[in-house]
């Protein structure tokens, strides 16, 4: 198996406007040096199955992929998408052991509550990318 040339790979949602800005600043930092490799998991042919997950688990916290496959959420994702564009200085706080239980579930309030609150409450009737509370054991 060839090791890819990103150093991360992030999987994000381009229909929400938040996510998506923050992947065009994160594309504009990696100035074309292919730091980082982003996918969008709203894209119609979008195969979670290629991860070993779900789509559903996917729309319900960010994820990321390391060079060697392994899955990656929630704050460490930014940490690490960061941290390959040079900016990782700005998100060591949350690696405090005092910052980082607070980061984590701030990050975790956002994700429950990620499309009420970017105006797409209804944004997928259908429940191909639906995100429900519940924890998956």
């Amino acid at each position: 198996m060839s090791h890819p040339h990103w150093e991360f790979r992030v999987l994000y949602d381009g229909e929400c406007p938040l996510c998506a800005r923050e992947i065009s600043m994160l594309r504009r930092l990696d100035r074309g040096r292919g730091r980082l490799d982003l996918e969008d998991i709203a894209a119609p042919d979008f195969d979670a199955a290629r991860y070993g997950t779900t789509l559903h688990e996917l729309m319900a916290r960010i994820h990321g992929v390391q060079p060697d496959g392994t899955l990656i959420e929630g704050v460490e994702v930014f940490r690490r998408a960061y941290a390959a564009v040079g900016l990782g200085w700005l998100v060591a706080p949350t690696r405090w052991p005092l910052l980082r239980p607070l980061a984590d579930a701030a990050y975790r309030w956002f994700a429950r509550n990620r499309l009420r609150l970017t105006g797409r409450p209804d944004a997928c009737p259908s429940d191909r990318c639906a995100v429900h509370s519940e924890r998956v054991a």
